[in-house]
């Protein structure tokens, strides 16, 4: 009996051994393994006051879903407390990351805590928070809006001969950049004693204010005016209705450089209608999820992403309105 025991235990182990040495069969479906988690992104835009503003948006949904990013967009309509609100309820989703285009500078020290808090990393896009803790935020993608009102102001000098009367549309009150183009406008000014803004409004970014402005501008100084300059394209354009209807002929009677780029300023200069925009690219799409994979891989990244600018004028506008994406 002893000897038969043995050879059954020869048997078994030799069967053991094959069926090891043996490769796998694939286990089916049950076995394969789990699906990538779905990257979740809350994005609070400040509204769609501006064709740039909904190029941005545009962008930054399109590339959300060409990389099958579930993307949870919530449209501020130009108030910060619905944004505070979104990104609260952002945080609460437990969402991967959050994008933030900041309607303006302050008001975002407890939100972004509580962001901080559940470990959730903050791109700002396009425009800069003014906080006591730089920490609170990952980083900044957006263009150096000090640099565009520097490039507006060098230009126009030269287009006047260094001497006009500046009639100013200013964005958003508090926004960054209607402070920064502002401030690089009137850095150049300093240089020009012959160039003076006469007057300087909020307009809020709209070609409705735009034109609401420029139309009490008018009223007021008349023939005076002899140049705007408007922090976007969209208030500028809204100044070339109003300059038309009062009869006058803009981008010659009055010069106008605006900031922007986007294509209703580009057809603007075709016609003659204004002189000159100042580019301020909003296809950001790709660069914020670029970032925000490099954040989540543990890189670490500039607290600062510029964009850059370019200036385009009635002589090159047609040369390249064909080529413009917004």
């Amino acid at each position: 009996m002893r000897w038969m025991i043995a050879v059954a235990l020869v048997g078994l182990v030799a069967c053991s051994k094959q069926s090891s040495d043996k490769p796998q069969e694939p286990a089916g479906e049950a076995a394969a393994p789990a699906a990538a988690k779905k990257l979740v992104i809350g994005f609070s835009q400040v509204g769609a006051e501006s064709a740039w503003r909904t190029a941005e948006t545009k962008s930054i949904r399109g590339e959300a879903e060409k990389r099958g990013i579930d993307l949870k967009f919530a449209d501020a309509q130009g108030k910060q407390a619905q944004q505070i609100q979104a990104l609260t309820s952002f945080i609460a989703q437990k969402v991967d990351a959050i994008v933030l285009a900041p309607v303006v500078e302050t008001g975002w020290e407890a939100v972004l805590q509580q962001a901080k808090e559940a470990n959730i990393p903050v791109i700002l896009v396009d425009r800069g928070i003014k906080v006591s803790d730089d920490s609170l935020y990952t980083t900044l993608i957006a263009s150096d809006f000090v640099e565009e009102g520097r490039m507006a102001g060098e230009w126009l000098a030269k287009k006047v001969n260094g001497k006009a009367n500046i009639y100013e549309l200013q964005g958003t009150t508090g926004a960054a950049p209607a402070i920064d183009r502002k401030k690089g406008f009137e850095e150049i000014l300093q240089k020009y004693p012959d160039m003076k803004i006469i007057k300087s409004q909020s307009a809020d970014f709209t070609r409705a204010k735009g034109k609401e402005v420029m139309e009490a501008f008018i009223k007021s100084d008349g023939k005076n005016i002899q140049a705007v300059y408007a922090h976007n394209d969209d208030m500028a354009l809204g100044a070339i209705q109003a300059l038309e209807e009062a009869g006058m002929n803009p981008g010659k009677d009055v010069t106008l450089i605006s900031v922007d780029g986007v294509k209703g300023a580009f057809e603007a200069m075709v016609a003659g209608k204004l002189n000159a925009t100042v580019e301020c690219n909003p296809l950001m799409g790709p660069l914020v999820f670029d970032t925000i994979n490099k954040v989540r891989g543990g890189e670490k990244v500039p607290k600062f992403i510029q964009n850059k600018d370019q200036l385009f004028e009635q002589t090159n506008a047609a040369q390249v309105i064909g080529t413009r994406e917004y």
